[in-house]
């Protein structure tokens, strides 16, 4: 793709969430990062020779979708339980969307917050290349918590 294509990608978000993480705090993804790399190598080669893909946001939103109400769908609010179901959400996830075998790298965001009425604005911006790249974010909530997961997806170049 020539610069031409290459554009900034820019979104924000207002959800009436707090921020989720402490500072300091390791990822929880970190560990299974290299596993999920190794899968994403593993199922790129069918798409060697063929033609370009582009990322499509209501198929992974629903990816995204299926994994929240699988984990906490049924489920109030415990503040206990948090760092483990923003691990799930996102390990899952990212595996439901490798699994599709498709020529992207993905990054996967997860916050889980408690209501209380406080606010959470986010924002992010990507420089990439429109043609084949992009991003969702899925907002769910049920009566004790709001969930924000956002999916970023970066083309490889094989």
């Amino acid at each position: 793709a020539g610069w031409d294509s290459l554009a900034r990608h820019s979104s924000s978000s207002s959800s009436g969430l707090t921020a989720g993480q402490e500072p300091g705090a390791v990822s929880p993804t970190a560990a299974c990062s290299g596993i999920i790399s190794a899968r994403v190598r593993e199922t790129m080669e069918e798409y060697h020779n063929s033609d370009e893909v582009s990322f499509n946001p209501d198929e992974a939103s629903n990816y995204v979708k299926e994994c929240i109400e699988g984990i906490i769908g049924g489920v109030d609010y415990n503040q206990n339980k948090v760092n483990q179901w923003t691990a799930s959400i996102v390990e899952h996830s990212l595996t439901q969307l490798v699994k599709q075998g498709k020529p992207f790298k993905y990054i996967v965001n997860c916050a889980v917050m408690q209501k209380s009425g406080a606010g959470l604005h986010t924002a992010n911006s990507c420089y990439w290349d429109t043609a084949t790249d992009g991003s969702c974010t899925v907002r769910w909530e049920n009566r004790t918590m709001y969930c924000v997961v956002s999916v970023f997806a970066v083309a490889v170049a094989l």
